[in-house]
This record gives structure tokens, C-alpha cells and sequence, in this order.
């Protein structure tokens, strides 16, 4: 999301950057090129005018002409201007309520509505460590009823059963008692989607939030309708008192005009964001941390977050402390390493959280890495536990045998003990606490999609 606008404001940054001084007039010129980056992001044309006359205002006054370095104080504006249209502070889920918390979750049809009950059922048993249950009132498509079904089974959660012969207001009751009795902390209320909003859709909503009263009204919807998606969370909002926005589709979405005009218009916060089918793919929404990605300044601490929550902390000591120890690697050890690169969202999901990185977006396949990290992983799984732990044994037979085992070629196993053996000369290195031997060997030797880099980016010098 955003690599758009990203890319224009880099390159309007970059000029305002070398300027000795700023001026009402270099000032200005600036500003139209912003507003053009931000019309042409789909943002909301209300949004734009409000943005840039905030944005001048501080601009021309004292706040840049007094400072040391009038570029970096002007993008410094941009930024905090970015996160206050998207609403300044993140805003969690309010759960100061007797349990069971009732969270209902309403959209429009396809606009990932019952996938992102799915996510959030994981991201409040894992994270907030909840007692969850999930059930859909969506009568009019049984496949939607049998969709949260194999979500909550997924993800591990309490299904509470419905068909489409009942009423949604019944089916909404029932299952609030049964997460009384079950002690359940959250219920989340799959709600009927339309292809668009109607009457009838409306009375329907109305009607159930009126008879269970829930303590979080979500609206989903698809950030990939750009500002469209704004007027469809106003018109909803307007019918029905929501309480946060979960923005879907991000990673098909390179312009962000959704996530930059929604609270300005709907005066509601976006309150998750999600990307990908995954059900882990879905994070808070922090309008301070995004605008820090939208300037190309990464998103650390939701790396550090995310880290904390999909890295499983024992495995990730234990070898670091045999790596410190002996220096010894083998091809479990590998595999690992790329499980957990993989659980983080893969080289891809890293990219726009890590400083710097913005510069190298268009020289790294995401899709390509993660195929990559698939068939290396498939080679592995075909290997022998003898052959992971002593790779030296494995020659030219063994090689046929493994690459038919993981439906690869010689070549491609050939590929992955060259990069194992690139490895494992590094991890010799971290022998008694050499990072910086490490440091210097890891330059301009980037995984699988990212190659012909040359060096690390300044930002993770």
C-alpha cells in the first residue's frame, strides 16, 4: 500500500532536501506537487484541500524558517500532518464491557468481510490472549456460514452453529447466551453483505445491533475502491453508529487513498488493516507509524510487535546460543531461519516496515522470494534427517533422489547447498560474538528475489 504516493513524495523531498532555504515559493511548489501525488493516491479531493492548507500554514511560519535544516522540518510537518488525517493515535477495541464483549462485524459483499472475522478471531486469541467465539447471521448465504466455520477451526476458536432458515436476530441472541455459559470474553457477529447498500440491508443491521447492543461496530471494507471506500463507510455510518474501520486488500492496493480520506470523512478510526488470504494478515492500524512508512521511514517498532508475537522466542535463543557457542549450522537450522522469515511476511512484508528499504521496492520480488523460500523448503523436507544435520553426505545420487522428492531439479539442490554453504561460513563468524565479521559478510549477500543489490541500504548500516 502507498508505493505509489510514496514514490512521488520521495522524489518531492529529494528536491526540497537540497534547497539552502525554504521559501513561500519553493514552498508552493512543493505543495503542488504533493497535492498531485495525493489526488493521484485516489485521496478524497475534501481530504486534499484540508491537508495542504494545514500543511502551508505551518509551513510559511516560524516553524521552518527557525530550524537548523528547513528540508527535514518541512517533511517532519508532512508526516504529522499524514498522521493526524488519519487519525493521529491508534485506537484499540474497547472491551470495558461485562463478557462476553459483543463485536459486530459488518460490509459489503466481497469486501472480505467473514475472512477478516477469521483474522481477528487468531489476532485476539494470540495477542490479547481472548477467549473467542465467532457465529454468522448471514441466513441469506449458507457458504458464508460454512466459510467461519473453517475459520474458526483454522485459527482454533469456538464456532457457534446457524442456518439460513433462521432469523439473524435469533441466531445473534442464541449465541450471545451460549458464550455466556462457555465464559466467552469476545463474540464476533458475521453480519449479512449486499452488493450495495439498501434499505432493507439497513433495517436488517439495525435491527441486530439494537438487540444485543455490541461494544464495537466494525465496518469492513476494501481499500482497493479508494475513496469510493470512504463514502461507503459514511453512508453505513450514518445508518448505524460504527465505532472503527477494518481496511482490507491493502497489498493489492499501491495507492492508499482509502486509508488517507476514511476518518477525515467517516470520523471513524481505521482500527486494523489486513493483506493477503493469511489469517495472521491482519495488524493494528497506527496512523503515526503508517505516515513513517508512507515517507519511506519504516515501521520498527511494528516490526519489533510483530517480531515479539510470530517468532517463537525459545527456538530463536537456543540457536542463537549454538551459533555463539560453536558456529555450527546445519540445514534444519536453515530451514528454520526461513519458517521464521516466512512467519514475519516473508521478505516482502518486511520491506516497507524496514528504514531505508523504500529505495530498493522496485529491485525486490516478493512473490518471487516466496516461491523461492517454498521450493527451498520443499528440498529440505525431502532430505533425510541425516543428510539436514551432515549436508557434506550428500552427492550425486542423493541429489537425483531429492530432487525428485521435492519435484526440483539437480541444479535447484545444487542452488540451495551452495547458499547453505554461504551460511555457514557467516554463522562461523558470529563464533564467540564476531557481528561485525557477520555484518561485513552479510553485504551485498541479500536473500533469494533481493539479489544484485550490492550492500546493505543505509538505513540498516
Amino acid at each position: 500500500m502507498f508505493d505509489n504516493l510514496s514514490d512521488r513524495l520521495n522524489k518531492t523531498f529529494k528536491a526540497i532536501r537540497g534547497q539552502g532555504r525554504l521559501t513561500e515559493s519553493n514552498i508552493k511548489d512543493a505543495l503542488r506537487d504533493v497535492r498531485r501525488a495525493l489526488l493521484e493516491a485516489d485521496v478524497a479531493l475534501p481530504v486534499v484541500k484540508s491537508f495542504i492548507t494545514k500543511v502551508q500554514e505551518r509551513a510559511v511560519g516560524q516553524e521552518v524558517s527557525s530550524s537548523l535544516n528547513p528540508g527535514q522540518a518541512f517533511i517532519k510537518i508532512v508526516r504529522e500532518q499524514l498522521a493526524e488525517v488519519m487519525g493521529a493515535e491508534a485506537e484499540p477495541l474497547n472491551f470495558n464491557v461485562e463478557p462476553p464483549a459483543v463485536v459486530m462485524v459488518a460490509g459489503l459483499q466481497g469486501a472480505g468481510k467473514t475472512t477478516s472475522i477469521g483474522k481477528l478471531a487468531k489476532w485476539l486469541k494470540e495477542r490479547e490472549k481472548k477467549k473467542v467465539m465467532v457465529v454468522s447471521a448471514d441466513v441469506y448465504r449458507p457458504a458464508a456460514i460454512k466459510q467461519l466455520e473453517t475459520l474458526a477451526e483454522q485459527v482454533d476458536v469456538l464456532f457457534y452453529p446457524s442456518t439460513a432458515e433462521q432469523d439473524p436476530v435469533d441466531i445473534a441472541r442464541n449465541a450471545h447466551a451460549e458464550a455466556k455459559k462457555q465464559f466467552v470474553d469476545v463474540l464476533l457477529l458475521d453480519t449479512a453483505g449486499r452488493l450495495h447498500i439498501d434499505n432493507e440491508m439497513m433495517q436488517e443491521v439495525q435491527r441486530l445491533h439494537s438487540s444485543i447492543n455490541p461494544c464495537e461496530t466494525l465496518f469492513v471494507v476494501d481499500s482497493m475502491t479508494g475513496q469510493d471506500a470512504a463514502n461507503t463507510a459514511k453512508a453505513f455510518n450514518d445508518a448505524l453508529p460504527l465505532t472503527g474501520v477494518i481496511l482490507t486488500k491493502t497489498d493489492g492496493d499501491a495507492r492508499g487513498g482509502a486509508a488517507l480520506s476514511i476518518r477525515e470523512i467517516t470520523g471513524k478510526p481505521i482500527k486494523f488493516i489486513g493483506a493477503g488470504e493469511k489469517t495472521d494478515a491482519l495488524e493494528p492500524f497506527h496512523p503515526d507509524r503508517m505516515a513513517g512508512r508512507i515517507l519511506g521511514m519504516g515501521d520498527v517498532l511494528s516490526l519489533i510487535e510483530e517480531a515479539e508475537a510470530k517468532i517463537d522466542q525459545k527456538k530463536a535463543q537456543k540457536f542463537a546460543q549454538k551459533v555463539q557457542k560453536s558456529g555450527q549450522f546445519d540445514l534444519e537450522d536453515f530451514l528454520e531461519q526461513l519458517q521464521q522469515i516466512n512467519n514475519m511476511g516473508g521478505v516482502g512484508g518486511l520491506m516497507g516496515k524496514l528504514p531505508g528499504m523504500d529505495q530498493l521496492k522496485g529491485q525486490v520480488d516478493g512473490d518471487k522470494a516466496e516461491k523461492e523460500f517454498k521450493r527451498l523448503e520443499a528440498i529440505i523436507y525431502s532430505m533425510t534427517k541425516q543428510e539436514r544435520r551432515f549436508p557434506a553426505v550428500i552427492k550425486g545420487s542423493r541429489k537425483r533422489r531429492i530432487a525428485a522428492g521435492s519435484g526440483t531439479s539437480v541444479p535447484d539442490v545444487n542452488r540451495l547447498l551452495k547458499q547453505f554453504t554461504q551460511m555457514q561460513k557467516m554463522m562461523k563468524k558470529m563464533k564467540g560474538g564476531g557481528m561485525k565479521n557477520l555484518m561485513r559478510g552479510l553485504a551485498g549477500k541479500l536473500p533469494p528475489g533481493m539479489g544484485g543489490m550490492g550492500g546493505l541500504p543505509p538505513g540498516m548500516r
